[in-house]
């Protein structure tokens, strides 16, 4: 079982140009989205989150459900959905603006415990920076990662909710420690400074750094770094393409049965360089298609 931590959001995607172009409701959320991923990639999955218990947050399940990804560990609220409205670049890059404010996610409790089951634990975006929701995922990242269960970390940087940005970043460094596989784009480690070395002695097993259409590189502990080109595609929109690329590391580190850093440390060339292949093909796929719609495991043959 793959736990996915985090927050379930309603994207409001533009149909077109303008300010006051019509807005298209979506279901997503970095986790939520990584989440659908891997129950279509065929990975037992799990989500633990707060959800809304109005309309929005009903499709949202439903979502979770039609992927095959267990909702038991997802709490309710009355509180509302958070909103993301969505502006599409020239390039087909995101970006967003944010409705947050007493919205159900941010209310979000550490579990007692985990699925027996867990053998891995992903976490990111904007539920690592509302609080007091942040503060409940930080404490289950750090209580998985001393029970030895692999943990993830996508940080997802969205700048315009993240009111002090020093303060952020050393919360960050803070957080490395507990980290198995950090994964990040090449925004977010600008964002945030540092390089993948600096990361890796403060504790992760390797880093992922993703770089648009340009590929995927691994950097890992021994000074190695695996890299490969994108997927060549007719990019409509790269909404939900990282959180596509963090699902098919972990199907893919699963299928190996490499869920531990020990694991990560004897991939060696061959194995990262398939694993980040198998990442960006379904990167690709996403970015092919308008929203966050990751693809099935038949469309990648596996």
């Amino acid at each position: 079982m793959i736990v996915v931590a985090g927050e379930a959001l309603i994207d409001l995607v533009p149909q077109g140009a303008g300010a006051l172009v019509g807005l298209q409701p979506a279901l997503g959320g970095g986790p939520y989205n990584t989440a659908v991923a891997l129950g279509r990639l065929g990975s037992p999955t799990a989500f633990c989150s707060r959800v809304s218990s109005d309309a929005f947050g009903e499709a949202l399940l439903n979502g979770l459900r039609e992927a095959g990804v267990d909702v038991s560990s997802v709490q309710r609220g009355t509180e509302p959905t958070t909103l993301a409205v969505a502006s599409i670049g020239a390039d087909g890059s995101a970006s967003y603006s944010f409705y947050v404010e007493g919205t159900a996610d941010r209310l979000f409790t550490a579990p007692a415990q985990l699925p027996d089951e867990t053998k891995a634990v992903s976490f990111g975006t904007c539920s690592l920076v509302l609080e007091p929701g942040a503060s409940a995922y930080e404490e289950l990242m750090r209580t998985a990662a001393a029970r030895g269960v692999f943990t993830t970390l996508d940080p997802n940087i969205r700048a315009g909710l993240i009111p002090d940005a020093d303060a952020y970043r050393a919360r960050f460094k803070s957080w490395l420690p507990s980290v198995a596989l950090l994964k990040l784009s090449e925004e977010d480690a600008l964002w945030l400074g540092g390089t993948p070395r600096e990361w890796l002695a403060s504790g992760p097993a390797a880093v992922v750094i993703t770089q648009g259409g340009d590929g995927l590189t691994a950097f890992t502990r021994d000074g190695s770094a695996h890299s490969v080109p994108g997927a060549e595609v007719e990019v409509v929109d790269t909404i939900g393409a990282g959180d596509t690329v963090n699902a098919a590391l972990l199907h893919g580190l699963a299928a190996r049965d490499a869920l531990s850093p020990a694991a990560l440390a004897d991939l060696g060339p061959e194995g990262w360089t398939d694993l980040l292949r198998f990442a960006a093909r379904a990167a690709a796929i996403t970015c092919s298609r308008a929203g966050a719609e990751p693809p099935y495991a038949s469309e990648l043959n596996v």
